[in-house]
């Protein structure tokens, strides 16, 4: 099993980036903002946080937050993907939902709640911007616009987490890993993903060997190409066709999301 690191509020290293361009906009600290929440917010909205926006690189394995645990940050996607999974008592893990830079990990906290209901894990790394949990809470009642925002990406986060919860349940193991890797290239933007067999096992529920026929009905197919510690997608247009129905409905959110 892949060794975890936790962020928290020490000792975070910021993303190597570059300033942003005039007129874009940034984090307290002049660093770009790509999450698709913050840019839609009105400037006035936005300047009541950006202060307390700080940019951090989020790497592979990273835990956001554990389930059950006190929620000390919420945080704005600016690249890569989080998944929210769902670990059982005996160790076992199955992955209900994935953030990307459409959302935020930390959605209890606009409903006033502060326990996280699943563990949030970089399975993509990449950058976020972060605020203190209590900070966001008191600032939404000030903030319509984001407060309207975040309440419509829980929406949709929410069906989103039915439908997975459903295809986990029904599909065949290729058909749901087809249905997983274009979910997450629609938030990465690549066509490698940084993936090993291993984690995929855990985020769809499965043993390793399984993952691995999967992918091999996938690669001989001419969909996808398996790398070491990675997997590429050669076909996107052929992978929606062998992915099962869910993905088609999944993929009806993705401009309510401000996805591609």
């Amino acid at each position: 099993m892949p060794v975890a690191n936790t962020i928290n509020g020490k000792g975070v290293v910021r993303p190597h980036q570059p300033d942003a361009l005039p007129g874009t906009r940034t984090d307290a600290a002049g660093k770009a903002i790509r999450n698709v929440i913050l840019l839609s917010l009105p400037d006035e909205e936005y300047n009541l946080i950006r202060p307390h926006l700080e940019l951090v690189n989020l790497p592979h394995y990273a835990v956001l937050h554990e389930s059950g645990e006190k929620i000390r940050y919420a945080y704005f996607l600016n690249e890569g993907m989080a998944s929210l999974v769902v670990v059982s008592r005996d160790g076992h893990s199955v992955e209900v939902g994935i953030v990307g830079r459409e959302g935020m990990v930390g959605l209890p906290v606009m409903a006033g709640l502060r326990s996280a209901c699943f563990r949030a894990i970089m399975q993509i790394p990449g950058s976020g911007a972060k605020i203190p949990a209590d900070i966001l809470e008191r600032c939404l009642p000030s903030m319509p616009k984001l407060h309207a925002e975040l309440a419509r990406y829980a929406m949709l986060h929410a069906l989103q987490v039915g439908q997975i919860a459903a295809c986990n349940r029904l599909h065949e193991l290729d058909k749901r890993l087809a249905r997983w890797l274009l979910m997450c290239q629609d938030r990465v933007d690549s066509e490698s993903l940084r993936l090993t067999h291993e984690f995929l096992a855990q985020m769809l529920g499965s043993g390793r060997p399984s993952v691995t026929l999967a992918a091999g009905v996938l690669e001989r197919a001419g969909l996808i190409e398996t790398l070491r510690g990675r997997m590429r997608i050669v076909n996107r247009k052929q992978l929606e066709n062998a992915a099962c129905e869910c993905y088609g409905v999944i993929q009806n959110f993705n401009g309510g999301l401000g996805l591609k």
